[in-house]
């Protein structure tokens, strides 16, 4: 019988897919905390589809940025969340439930389709979480996000 595999193995395995490593380290934007645990929950802060030192989707959606687009930054936000939260709480084997997710999208006046974007993050958060990554959640536009990003997700997850 073939063993189910943990969610840190799923989390690499969805990185692989997106060809990008969320291993380290990850660059923040600010002088604030990336996550902060108060009792068995934590919080993450606003990530940007931020690889390295690169914002790897910016710019307007739905005005020189396609929805597919904001969607990929979507999953990049949703990944260094995680990679975040897996630092936090050692393995993300040890998160109970994704509470809250909130969705930022830079776009156009005329872009209605937020909760589209929205879904490239609960794709990941999904696949890596199983029935724990199916959080409540809010899609917001915006006129702008930091550093030109398109996308941008924070998070509450509460642990085991």
């Amino acid at each position: 019988m073939p063993s189910i595999p943990s969610r840190d193995a799923l989390f690499d395995q969805a990185a692989a897919t997106l060809g990008h490593s969320f291993d380290g380290e990850l660059v923040i934007g600010g002088k604030y905390a990336s996550c902060v645990r108060n009792g068995n929950e934590i919080y993450v802060s606003g990530q940007v589809p931020r690889v390295g030192n690169t914002v790897k989707v910016t710019g307007r959606v739905g005005a020189g940025t396609t929805l597919e687009q904001a969607q990929e930054g979507a999953k990049i936000c949703a990944m260094r969340a995680l990679a975040l939260l897996r630092q936090a709480a050692g393995s993300l084997d040890n998160v109970k439930q994704v509470l809250r997710v909130t969705v930022y999208v830079q776009c156009a006046e005329d872009f209605t389709q937020l909760s589209e974007v929205g879904d490239g993050a609960s794709e990941i958060l999904q696949a890596v979480l199983g029935a724990a990554g199916v959080p409540t959640r809010t899609s917001v536009g915006v006129y702008q996000l930091p550093k030109n990003a398109s996308v941008e997700l924070d998070m509450i997850a509460a642990l085991a």
